[in-house]
């Protein structure tokens, strides 16, 4: 195995298609900076951050034409799949000063059910045996996405380069509605306009609210739970009032289970519990409202198709080798 990863292969002409959609993604961002400068907490720095990722994008594909081979290859991808980290709180940096919209996906959930379903989840299930198991569906999302990968670059490499930008092209989609539609979700909104309207369903507009607030409310369910306290402290850290609609959790597990299905049906036997418990869990700690999880599933189709389609092409095309 390992000798297969250092055996040299037929160089890769070029940038991948996930550097390509990833420095489109990267000027994108970096012309709506420089509009809204004046306006933005940090943009300076902002756009530092972006020069910086290009140039190390550039120079990840010239140490690759040093040693072509596997490794290098995931190495290069990995490199961009791991930016999504920056990427996603980013968005919160754009949507901050925008007004926000919760008051009007609250309400609409409101009417459509005649309350709030994360609200009600939680509180009829507060059990271990509930609480612990979609924790647990919620923290496997990262692993998921690794595991999904991982097959794919053992297993069917020559199909790698696809995935791996069908998922980042993908997250970019989501990214870009985010910083466009400012939606916090119940655990951001509920805390800033209290529980006594929640409970009357009374659904204020806030503004600009969380350009300068950030509370968020403690997860429901079992508070001593293993799985409960890993979810716990990655929301406290890496989470922002941002991202609500459509849900990518829902949207991008729904693409991975696309993926699994067509790479392996095993593969798809066996993440299919924790994708269930994943999209049940977005709901049950109060990070989306129920319409959140039913756009993230649908748009997941929409994005599936999409992206698939600028793939082959846009990036596939012999101009791109």
């Amino acid at each position: 195995m390992a000798l297969s990863l250092l055996k040299k292969i037929e160089p890769h002409k070029g940038l991948f298609a996930v550097e390509k959609v990833t420095l489109i993604y990267n000027l994108l961002t970096s012309i709506l900076i420089l509009f809204l400068f004046q306006e933005m907490d940090h943009p300076l720095e902002m756009l530092i951050d972006r020069a910086m990722i290009a140039g190390m994008t550039f120079l990840l594909m010239y140490l690759y034409k040093l040693a072509p081979c596997r490794l290098s290859t995931f190495i290069r991808i990995a490199i961009q799949m791991s930016l999504l980290s920056y990427w996603y709180p980013d968005t919160f940096e754009f949507n901050r000063i925008f007004p926000n919209l919760d008051n009007i996906f609250a309400s609409a959930e409101q009417w459509l059910f005649g309350g709030q379903p994360a609200i009600w989840f939680c509180h009829y299930f507060p059990h271990m045996w509930v609480s612990e198991p979609l924790n647990m569906g919620y923290f496997f999302y990262y692993p998921m996405i690794l595991i999904v990968v991982v097959y794919y670059f053992i297993q069917h490499f020559e199909l790698f380069e696809k995935i791996s930008f069908v998922l980042v092209a993908s997250f970019f989609i989501y990214y870009l509605i985010y910083i466009f539609v400012p939606v916090a979700g119940p655990q951001f909104y509920f805390p800033a306009i209290g529980a006594e309207n929640v409970a009357h369903g009374i659904f204020p507009s806030i503004g600009n609210y969380f350009n300068h607030n950030q509370e968020l409310l403690p997860g429901p369910g079992y508070d001593h739970g293993f799985f409960y306290s890993l979810v716990e402290e990655s929301q406290r850290i890496g989470e922002r009032p941002t991202a609500a609609f459509p849900s990518s959790h829902v949207g991008i597990s729904t693409i991975l289970m696309i993926l699994a299905w067509r790479g392996s049906k095993r593969l798809f036997a066996v993440l299919m519990p924790f994708y269930l418990l994943l999209c049940g869990a977005t709901v049950y700690i109060q990070a989306h409202y129920f319409i959140d999880v039913i756009a993230g599933f649908f748009s997941a189709l929409i994005i599936y198709i999409t992206t698939t389609w600028m793939f082959k092409r846009w990036f596939a095309a012999p101009i791109f080798t």
